[in-house]
């Protein structure tokens, strides 16, 4: 199975022609010209491909996007606001490296303990929560510049040193 990252939202309709805002985190501002396909999720692990007619950029977290067989603001305005994901491939192209949403797919390493792989970066004004998954449950670990060792681009992986106690929650 092909693997889809979350690289945003479908924020809002613009327009009469059925346009919609897309809001990222890709790190830089794209139009993400040469992209073909967008897949928004159906259903859990059921994606569903939306096709690109254009593409424009709004600022350096925005795009409107024209998607074929969206025509009117009626029918956009049920797309919002809906997760957008791209695949890997795509998402290796035009996620910036420096950007946090980098790290997905990433592993999260504590001290000397693999926590297994990055799903997901949330972006909040002081810290960045990383999901994970720990015994099958959904761990939100925060990375900030205290917890934050080095992230080896290489090895695909992200080193912290985690509070006492915080993996304990999820345990």
């Amino acid at each position: 199975m092909a693997q889809y990252f979350k690289i945003g939202k479908l924020a809002a309709s613009f327009g009469l022609k059925g346009e919609v805002v897309l809001q990222h985190s890709l790190g830089k501002k794209t139009s993400l010209k040469g992209l073909d396909t967008i897949f928004i999720e159906d259903k859990k692990d059921s994606f569903m491909p939306y096709f690109i007619e254009s593409t424009s950029v709004k600022n350096d977290a925005e795009i409107f996007i024209k998607l074929d067989g969206v025509d009117t603001k009626e029918v956009a305005r049920k797309l919002t606001p809906k997760e957008v994901w791209i695949t890997e491939e795509n998402f290796k192209k035009f996620a910036s490296a420096s950007a946090p949403i980098a790290m997905l797919g990433f592993n999260l390493i504590n001290e000397d303990e693999d926590l297994g792989e990055i799903l997901e970066v949330i972006e909040q004004p002081h810290q960045i929560l990383c999901a994970i998954l720990i015994d099958g449950k959904e761990a939100l670990i925060p990375i900030h510049e205290e917890s934050l060792d080095k992230i080896d681009k290489k090895n695909r992986k992200v080193y912290v040193t985690l509070p006492d106690g915080l993996l304990d929650i999820y345990k």
